[in-house]
């Protein structure tokens, strides 16, 4: 394996240093007005060289990610997006080179795309707060259009709306831009539906907005040429080329012909040259000519080591307690390392680029067995001891890894030794559970794929009895995987599994207990669900064996006292009659205590008992061996605390206060310890005191970065072979892609790029739910503050002018006199000026006393208030109640009282409280509903809102002859429609669709793109990166997946962006239109 990874490490320099005469994946190219020069993007930072190709050289030389660069009409700045500061903002800089100017200042992510016509401010989008008088969804990935001064100075709002790569005019009295209607991972390609970008003429004076395309794919990144044309991207013809139109829109014209591969970054000169990327390398394309493929040379060094030192003391994601309780194998970035329980010594087991994870201890705790994806298959290994003269793992010289389980053309995973040492349980592909005898390599099988569904790696769980014997493991009856039981399975293969748990809940994680007569298991019966189908609290079960340790442990304390006395005098007084026998024969004929698990499956389902007091939120228990008492971690209050129960008087406490995130849990031998993995970290727990003691990891790995990164394209390539919902991949050469992607890999050095590439690779899929995605570490990163306020943007005076108080903001109190029409002047004493960014005086202060000077222009009042300012996200809160109750207004002033508006804001419980508070309470009274989702992600609610929305009166209440009431009382029974658009996404495309199935009502509003699928979202080795896999298809009643058949409305409305910026919603206008036309003819009748 070491000349392996030696091969790797001399291939990557090669490739690294011939790379530099033809670097690849170069992005985002911006040609300068004359023509003359091209600045990118390559590794992080920013090159320039002459449009002819040639030497490159850096503009930019920092940690940071620089890219997205925008030249000024003169050609003398650049204006471009960098994160130096946690977030990305825009800086400027001068177009030969010298010191970056930062020109914003707000913890949002700001994305330069023009200069105005006179080069005096630079346009962006960002995430703020809408307009005032927008009637716009606040939505958290729809900008606003900003306009900054590139001297630095106060940012304006350009336009509420989002105008994605925004240009001016060469007179400045137009801006072209890319809309944005709702959420789809920006690498997709070939996807034809609602969601998709098209190409908007916006008139400056007029405030007109044109919309210039109308193909039902991807229109995106619009030029002006220098006559006024317009040079675009369009899937038109199945990839993404250059198109031209006239400066109005019209018919269109083809200008290249790439195949397969997209082409990406549009810009133009004032000569109409044009440059772009295809296939991760620059062309230019002069007017009426062919691309050309400029030749670039990169000679400068990398920014970044080759390799890393990664301290390891925090991060693990799973641990092993050895037999002997005096070490733990855990695993942290997908290697696996072995720490002393006292000493904090840590030894490095693994050291590959790959992962390797489920590690486990044999028997004897001289063998580690783990799963390994070393060669395109995961495999499972086991390393051992080698001198006999060495104990323990953390202390050993000398380990052998070998091969225990290998395949071509399988997956075997998380490996567990039985107890006796002489065989391997084991997973293929995920589901099949397989058991090897060591001796004679013998394989067979025990649970089969038709019992199981694998929806993330590492979901299924298996455990041997202590006799070897027996298996329990979790399983799904045919057709019922929304529902886990559990199964009892002999481990000879010989017997049919038996369902220990036919309950219709959810059964899971069983352990054994009591040296195998009775096991714990969680199971949501007793807990309080969820309002919506999804969810639900816990409790710990036992379930008996046999009747014998049934009765033993319902036994009182007193009781069982008594029991235990009797017990221990029969003890004892054997004792004594084996010590007074001289009969040797006698003495070498006492057998050996049977520790047989006896299973009495006959009346077992009557040998059931509730452990714990109360339900609550599981994460893992363990019972002590004698089974006098019960460990468990739950979340009660801010995280996850490790309670004790004593199940024969119930008395139940929490023993230590962790807080911690979702954990697991072992016990030791002796029972006097326990040890936790929680946040990342473990800790060993005094099983008496509650004492908690960190165990002390202390070591490190050296980390190569691009060898990681490799792994990790090679095992997101992998997986969607493996989970994708569809076997054919809907018909993607998906062996062509992997080799034209993995070819990027030797130019890219940080993950912003990778990400992005990786986005690219899964783009071609064609399908929703997929992408990747980086989030960078935060520590020393900007916070904006925010005070709660909306401003009037068109106010151009020093300080800033209040247009509204939010309510339940800082400001909305008794005391405060801030009303609209009030200028703020200062913060902190610091004046507020035109000059200057005033979000500087507000970072990192949120939650913090603040002074504001105030102002009322009215009555020339001067005064001061101390609030605390909010955090974004606890603004943008504030931002989503006002706007759902504007539109209520808005349907309540609409309809004359008569019609309810509730809004659905995801699909998950915390939205269908909400939602059945607002259906049932504020709109009871209503004669009819209008149900909007949307901007709504999805989730899993499709089922529980139309069942409430779909109750049909069947009974009358009559109390004395007064009607009270009606069945069914807790569903809506009154006409209702549901209003969509572009921006549903998952289940919020299941929804409609099921509304519509059950005939419910009528849909309004815009197509909804056919997202419906279920999701896996993985977390890499490298935490930072998470990707998706859409991996469960939904199939409708005519037998059409969900994915990819976008779902039309009954009636069609779009809203104008002119009339949804002045307030005004005109979805909302047509649904009360249509119900009291619906209402109107239900009364005539």
């Amino acid at each position: 394996m070491k000349k392996l990874i030696g091969a790797i490490c001399l291939l990557g320099l090669f490739q690294t240093t011939q790379a530099q005469d033809n670097p690849l994946w170069l992005r985002y190219p911006a040609i300068s007005p004359d023509g003359k020069t091209i600045v990118f993007s390559f590794k992080g930072d920013l090159y320039r060289m002459a449009a002819e190709g040639g030497q490159a050289v850096p503009l930019t030389l920092h940690e940071a990610q620089d890219f997205m660069p925008v030249w000024s009409h003169d050609g003398k700045s650049i204006a471009f997006a960098s994160d130096r500061y946690g977030n990305f903002d825009v800086y400027v800089m001068p177009a030969e080179g010298g010191e970056a100017k930062r020109l914003t200042y707000y913890s949002a992510n700001d994305f330069p795309s023009d200069f105005s016509a006179d080069n005096k401010n630079v346009v962006f989008t960002s995430v703020r707060q809408d307009a005032f008088t927008s009637a716009q969804f606040p939505y958290g990935r729809m900008a606003e259009t900003y306009s900054v001064p590139a001297a630095g100075g106060k940012t304006s709002m350009l336009n509420t709306n989002t105008m994605e790569i925004a240009r001016y005019s060469k007179d400045g009295k137009k801006i072209i831009y890319q809309d944005y209607k709702g959420y789809e991972d920006p690498w997709r390609k070939h996807h034809t539906s609602a969601v998709t970008k098209d190409i908007w003429l916006y008139d400056i004076a007029e405030k007109s907005y044109n919309k210039l395309t109308s193909f039902n794919g991807e229109d995106r990144n619009p030029v002006f040429g220098a006559n006024g044309e317009i040079f675009y991207l369009s899937e038109e013809s199945g990839t993404l080329n250059v198109h031209q139109m006239p400066a109005g829109g019209g018919s269109n014209t083809k200008i290249t012909s790439f195949q397969k591969d997209p082409v990406r970054f549009l810009s133009v000169s004032e000569n109409n040259t044009l440059c772009y990327t295809y296939n991760g390398e620059i062309y230019t394309q002069k007017q009426g000519g062919q691309p050309q493929k400029v030749t670039v040379k990169i000679s400068t060094d990398g920014r970044n080591n080759a390799e890393k030192v990664l301290p390891v003391n925090t991060g693990v994601t799973e641990m092993a307690l050895s037999p002997n309780g005096k070490e733990i194998a855990f695993v942290f970035r997908g290697e696996v390392f072995v720490s002393s329980v006292e000493g904090g010594v840590t030894k490095r087991v693994t050291n590959t680029p790959t992962q390797e994870r489920t590690v486990s201890f044999s028997p004897d705790g001289r063998t580690l067995l783990y799963a390994a994806e070393r060669n395109g298959t995961w495999d499972v290994l086991k390393s051992s001891i080698q001198r006999k003269e060495e104990a323990y793992f953390y202390s050993s010289t000398l380990l052998n890894e070998e091969p225990l389980i290998t395949s071509t053309d399988k997956d075997e995973f998380q490996p567990a030794f039985s107890p006796d040492g002489k065989e391997v349980a084991f997973l293929e592909n995920r589901t099949t559970l397989r058991v090897i005898n060591l001796a004679s390599k013998a394989l067979r099988t025990l649970l089969t794929d038709e019992s199981n569904y694998s929806y993330s790696d590492g979901d299924q769980y298996y455990t041997w009895s202590p006799d070897s014997k027996w298996i329990l493991a979790g399983f799904n009856e045919p057709n019922q995987y929304f529902n886990n039981d559990i199964a009892l399975i002999a481990a000879d293969g010989k017997q049919k599994l038996t369902n220990l748990t036919p309950s219709g809940y959810s059964e899971g994680s069983p352990k054994w207990a009591l040296g195998g007569k009775m096991m714990i298991y969680f199971a949501d019966r007793d807990g309080m669900k969820n309002h919506g189908s999804w969810g639900g609290e816990s409790d710990v079960y036992g379930l008996f064996f046999t009747q014998e340790a049934f009765d033993r442990f319902k036994l009182s304390k007193t009781d069982f006292t008594l029991v235990k006395e009797q017990e221990e005098k029969e003890k004892k007084d054997k004792k004594t009659e084996e010590t007074d026998s001289k009969d040797k024969k006698d003495e070498k004929s006492v057998k050996p205590e049977d520790k047989t698990v006896k299973i009495e499956l006959p009346g077992i389902e009557d040998r059931r008992l509730r452990l714990t007091i109360n339900s609550s939120d599981l994460s893992d228990a363990i019972m002590s061996s004698d089974g006098e008492k019960l460990y468990y971690l739950s979340k009660f209050e801010k995280g996850y605390d490790l309670w004790v129960t004593e199940p024969r008087t119930k008395d139940t406490k929490i023993l230590a206060k962790l807080d911690g995130g979702p954990a697991g849990i072992e016990i030791a031998n002796d029972g006097k310890s326990l040890f936790v993995v929680s946040s990342g970290k473990i800790s060993k727990v005094d099983a008496e005191s509650g004492k908690v003691t960190p165990i002390g990891i202390s070591s490190e790995m050296m980390l190569s970065a691009a060898q990681e990164r490799e792994y990790i394209f090679n095992h997101a390539w992998r997986q969607v072979k493996e989970k994708f919902y569809v076997t054919n991949l809907q018909n993607v050469d998906w062996e062509y892609y992997g080799k034209a992607y993995k070819k990027f890999l030797p130019y890219i050095n940080n993950n912003y790029d990778f990400a992005e590439m990786m986005s690219e690779m899964l783009g071609e899929l064609n399908a929703s739910h997929t992408g990747c995605r980086y989030a960078p570490p935060s520590e020393g990163g900007d916070r904006t503050a925010v005070l709660g306020l909306v401003y009037d943007d068109s106010f151009n005076g020093n300080g800033l002018k209040v247009e509204e108080v939010l309510l339940k903001g800082p400001f909305n109190t008794a005391k405060s006199k801030v009303k609209a029409g009030t200028i703020i002047e200062k913060i902190d004493g610091q004046l507020i000026t035109v000059n200057d960014d005033y979000n500087k005086l507000l970072n990192r202060k949120a939650g913090k006393l603040t002074l504001v000077s105030l102002f009322d222009p009215s009555n020339g009042a001067h005064w001061d208030e101390s609030i605390k300012p909010l955090t974004i996200g606890e603004q943008n809160e504030l931002l989503y109640t006002r706007w759902v109750e504007n539109r209520r207004k808005e349907v309540d002033k609409l309809s004359g009282g008569k019609v309810g508006y509730v809004h659905v804001r995801g699909m998950n419980d915390e939205s269908f409280r909400t939602v059945y508070e607002d259906v049932l309470g504020k709109n009871g009274q209503k004669e009819s509903l209008i149900v909007d989702t949307r901007f709504n992600g999805g989730g899993w609610l499709h089922d529980d809102l139309v069942t409430l929305l779909s109750g049909k009166k069947y009974i009358d209440i009559y109390p004395r002859e007064k009607h009270r009431g009606q069945e069914p009382f807790k569903k809506w029974t009154k006409p209702s429609v549901v209003l969509m658009g572009e921006g549903n996404y998952s289940d919020a495309h299941m929804f409609p669709y099921a509304y519509r199935a059950n005939n419910v009502g009528k849909l309004i509003g815009m197509p909804v793109p056919g997202t419906g699928t279920a999701v896996w979202w993985e977390t890499q080795i490298d935490p930072s990166l998470v990707f998706g896999i859409p991996q469960v298809g939904m199939l409708d009643t005519n037998g059409k997946y969900l994915e990819n058949n976008q779902l039309e409305p009954d009636v069609k409305v779009a809203n104008d962006p002119s009339v949804v910026t002045s307030g005004r919603d005109q979805q909302i206008e047509t649904a009360v239109k249509e119900l009291l036309k619906a209402n109107n003819m239900k009364a005539e009748k």
